[in-house]
């Protein structure tokens, strides 16, 4: 027999600014009456706490190195701007955010372009711009040569690097050249006399997918033992680059998640009520009574996260020889770091209007909101935070709720967990979804039945400057 147990909490770290701005009635009415629901409200002073973090591990382990903000994590152009104030760098994926990275004035020595599919009109900007380029493959060589050879421009070029050696074996990637065979390639090719003479080698790059310090470790000891092989044949690497991938922890509580993810399960074997829509197992399965698979969110409780993480790397130690950090040391080459969602850490909220209150056929509580499930999804299976509220004061009776979106779908589901309320809201009142800067507002978001895009505002000092950056007319 199911039993009716307490929902389980999962509460979110909060930046000060965040409770403070969802008291603030006045200037939420101001807001939502000047931009309309959702709104991402972006408070840049945390962006520049958490370059700092990654600044301070560096310099104590006395290694050359430059940040790159990942900008494909989140669109807002003020973001690029805050990284062109801090004088790091940034990492573009796309035609677009390359344009808008040089247009609010990032020095084109302080930008990469690390894009999944590279077209002729991207490698032309890159060219055009002496902007360093990170290949893949060797059709990506062929067109950018190509393109520089009718210029007659030399370009700056790095290659993506892959099948590194692990304790498990070779590490698989879809991206990249194989370490067994890019250093033929790179002096074979990228010679004066060489097919790619117009491309010149300035170091190696890795993105590993997954949260494995010992695999960067791994990875950045075997790119330099290359760098080292490349160096005896005249190519000298100036930088390594480690990607990004950076963990974040979002949540206060161990213990919180930890009863989340059991009770997460026993609703799955049927032993409890459901706690997410129509009891989504989020990676779980009941199979012959048992539960199998894993839950397929992030891990939004971790202890190894931001500068901690990367310390780790840092003190990796491949097959006992000297640390990471040691061998770096009086190299002169420099550790390039693209962090997205770890710069993001605390950087923004995103807020929604109620639309509706309504019982489904099995009892539950939907309250509909002005935004749809795309504006609040990453490749996570879902968003695990309880959200904060403004609503109109009125007496405390708990209410569990499930919030829907604004698409024609039965799948529109903002939360797929199921969340307890101080009340039941009235339409109108607010739900600020926390720390959603990093992969959650943008990474998805489409504009279905022609709804906008969500606006996004940023907060420049503490003072709490507010200023609208018009992203969705770029």
């Amino acid at each position: 027999m199911k039993s009716k147990n307490k929902l389980p909490k999962l509460s979110p770290i909060l930046s000060d600014w965040m409770p403070k701005l969802m008291k603030d009635k006045m200037l939420l009415d101001t807001l939502f009456g000047d931009w309309g629901s959702p709104l991402n409200v972006h408070y840049l002073p945390e962006f520049d706490k958490n370059i700092q973090k990654f600044r301070k591990v560096f310099e104590n382990h006395r290694i050359p190195y430059q940040l790159f903000y990942a900008h494909k994590a989140n669109k807002s152009k003020s973001v690029v701007n805050r990284a062109k104030e801090n004088r790091i760098g940034v990492d573009t994926a796309s035609e677009r955010e390359l344009l808008q990275a040089l247009e609010v004035g990032v020095s084109p020595e302080l930008l990469v372009i690390t894009a999944a599919i590279k077209t002729e009109k991207l490698l032309q900007m890159a060219v055009e711009n002496n902007v360093l380029v990170i290949l893949d493959n060797q059709d990506e060589c062929d067109l950018l040569n190509s393109i520089a050879q009718k210029t007659d421009k030399q370009t700056p070029v790095g290659f993506r690097v892959s099948g590194f050696y692990t304790d498990t074996g070779k590490l698989y990637s879809r991206f990249g050249f194989d370490i067994d065979e890019v250093e033929s390639f790179i002096v074979t090719t990228c010679s004066p006399k060489g097919k790619y003479s117009h491309l010149t080698y300035k170091g190696l790059h890795f993105h590993l997918n997954g949260y494995s310090t010992e695999e960067r470790g791994a990875a950045l000891s075997q790119c330099f033992f290359l760098a080292e092989k490349l160096k005896t044949q005249g190519f000298t690497s100036q930088f390594i680059d480690i990607g990004g991938g950076v963990l974040i922890n979002y949540l206060k509580s161990k213990n919180e998640w930890e009863i989340f993810r059991e009770e997460l399960k026993k609703a799955v074997k049927g032993e409890r009520e459901e706690i997410t829509f129509n009891n989504d197992g989020l990676g779980y399965q009941l199979i012959d009574n048992q539960i199998q698979g894993a839950l397929a969110t992030y891990p939004f409780f971790n202890e190894e996260n931001d500068d901690i993480f990367l310390e780790k790397i840092l003190n990796f130690r491949y097959k006992n020889k000297a640390s990471v950090s040691e061998l770096l040391r009086n190299k002169n080459i420099e550790i390039r770091l693209e962090p997205g969602r770890s710069l993001l850490n605390q950087v923004g909220i995103t807020l929604a209007r109620v639309a509706f209150r309504k019982k489904d056929m099995k009892g539950r509580w939907l309250v509909g909101l002005e935004m749809s499930m795309s504006q609040l999804k990453s490749s996570s299976a879902d968003f695990l935070l309880d959200p904060l509220t403004a609503f109109v004061p009125a007496p405390n009776h708990p209410v569990e709720v499930y919030f829907t979106g604004a698409y024609c779908l039965e799948q529109d589901i903002v939360l797929k967990r199921r969340i307890t309320l101080p009340n039941l809201p009235q339409i109108g009142d607010i739900v600020g979804f926390v720390n959603t800067a990093g992969y959650m507002i943008h990474f998805f978001e489409t504009q279905a039945h022609l709804f906008h895009l969500s606006v996004n505002l940023s907060i420049a000092t503490s003072k709490e400057s507010y200023q609208y950056q018009d992203f969705n007319n770029f």
